[in-house]
Formats: structure tokens, C-alpha cells, sequence
């Protein structure tokens, strides 16, 4: 890279600030590395790279909150082809234009959706990645359920928990009059947010482990490991028929 196009990339990564992933770029620039997270994603990207097949060829990939697509590049560089979608323009322009500097262009593509648009859709990917985005979401299980229907193989799952990972053994159903149970320490709950978290209004829900593994098994998958805080790996075994019709109904799809 010339001194000339080193300036140039220098005074791009300035205009297209902020920056939430810090992108180590070609010519070992970084976009973010003041990161108050770190180097974030990229250690996340570390314990979550383990538990993918290494060769990606020939699978398709879609990255839920791609943001400026750190994870979606990681999938490109396995062989996957990667759609990233977001609901911020601004993050997708990041996105589009490291893909440029990356050489990956050819083989990620970055659109404006959100979440819920999926299940609107007949669009399966053979991986998915739904990372940092559900406690963001007013309508979590919505959400959760039309990403399972859009996963063909895997998906792999990251949510802001609260603390402790005890998990209660819940029953088949609950009497009214056990209702206390609901106050054990590992019995699925989720905290409601209704003001701000971190200084953002869209930190809506924190659920604890339970909750996630509850979630994750009423949409229909399987969790096959975890391998960091807060990750989850899981296989889609198919909406129960009672939760697909729900979500048909609540996005206006055209199956309902």
C-alpha cells in the first residue's frame, strides 16, 4: 500500500466514525482501537471460531446486526458466501467499504433489514449468526423464532445475560398456586428495562441462562455447546407448528 492510499484509508476510517468494530485492516490499521470493549469483536470472534467448521464452501451465511461486518468477513474468509444485514445505514456504509478494502466484495453483500423482516421470508441459510441483538428488541421471541425458521444448519447465539447460570429443571406445568417457584434462582426470567442500560434506550430485556436455553428450545433448537460466556451453538430441529403459525401471523407472511 502507497503512502498516498495509506492517507487516503486513514482519512476514510475518520469520516465513516464512530466505529463499534474495531476492523484490523490490511495494512495493519485499526478503525476502532480505543475500543472501550477491547478488541471487540475479535475476542469474542475467538472463542466462537473454534465451534465452526473451518472450510465454509459452499454454505451461505447471513449475519443478523452485521454492524460494520467484522464476523461476516470472518465467514468470507472460510469460504462462506455472507449476506450482513442492518437496520443503520451508517454501519452498513462501513461495512460495504471495508469489504472493498478486504477484497471480499465478491463474496459478502450488506443490505438494510431488520430482524423481523426475516419472517417475511423464505430465504434459509445454512448459518447463522444472531449475535448481540436480541436484548435490543421489544419483541424478543418474534425475533428468535423467524431467525431458527431461517437456519438451516447452525446458529450461533450471543445475548447480554444477567448474572449467575444456575438453571431450574422446570415442570411440564405449573399450578397456580406454585406460582412462587417462579422466584427460585435459575428459573427462566428475563429483567424488563424500561428506561435505559448502559446509557442505551434500546437495552430493552436481560434474560439469564435459563431463559436463553428455555428461548432457544421453544424456537426449536438444539444447543449443542457453549463455547464462551454468553454463546450458544445450536442446531435447528423446526418450529413446533403451533410457534410457525404464530410467527406467520405476527409478520404478515404470506403462508399464514
Amino acid at each position: 500500500m502507497t503512502l498516498q492510499s495509506m492517507h487516503n484509508a486513514s482519512r476514510e476510517i475518520a469520516e465513516l466514525a464512530p466505529w463499534f468494530h474495531n476492523l484490523h485492516l490490511p495494512d495493519g490499521r485499526q478503525t476502532a482501537p480505543d475500543h472501550p470493549l477491547g478488541d471487540f469483536p475479535r475476542f469474542k470472534w475467538d472463542e466462537i471460531a473454534p465451534a465452526l467448521p473451518h472450510d465454509l464452501s459452499g454454505w451461505t451465511a447471513l449475519d443478523v446486526g452485521c454492524n460494520a461486518g467484522f464476523y461476516s468477513f470472518e465467514l468470507a474468509k472460510r469460504g462462506a458466501q455472507v449476506t450482513g444485514i442492518d437496520a443503520a445505514e451508517h454501519y452498513l456504509r462501513q461495512a460495504r467499504w471495508a469489504a472493498e478494502i478486504f477484497g471480499l466484495d465478491g463474496r459478502v453483500q450488506f443490505e438494510q433489514r431488520g430482524v423481523y423482516d426475516l419472517g417475511r421470508s423464505d430465504e434459509r441459510y445454512d448459518l447463522v449468526l444472531f449475535l448481540g441483538v436480541l436484548y435490543h428488541l421489544r419483541y424478543p421471541l418474534l425475533a428468535l423464532d423467524a431467525v431458527a425458521a431461517a437456519t438451516r444448519r447452525l446458529l450461533v447465539f450471543q445475548t447480554l445475560t444477567m448474572p449467575g447460570d444456575e438453571v431450574v429443571e422446570t415442570p411440564r406445568d405449573l399450578a397456580f398456586q406454585d406460582r412462587e417457584r417462579l422466584l427460585e434462582p435459575g428459573w427462566p426470567k428475563a429483567a424488563f428495562v424500561e428506561h435505559g442500560l448502559a446509557d442505551d434506550a434500546t437495552n430493552w430485556w436481560v434474560p439469564n441462562a435459563a431463559a436463553v436455553e428455555a428461548m432457544l428450545r421453544s424456537a426449536g433448537l438444539e444447543i449443542q455447546e457453549r463455547p464462551g460466556h454468553e454463546i450458544w451453538i445450536c442446531r435447528p430441529r423446526g418450529l413446533p407448528p403451533e410457534v410457525a403459525a404464530e410467527l406467520d401471523a405476527a409478520s404478515g407472511s404470506s403462508s399464514a
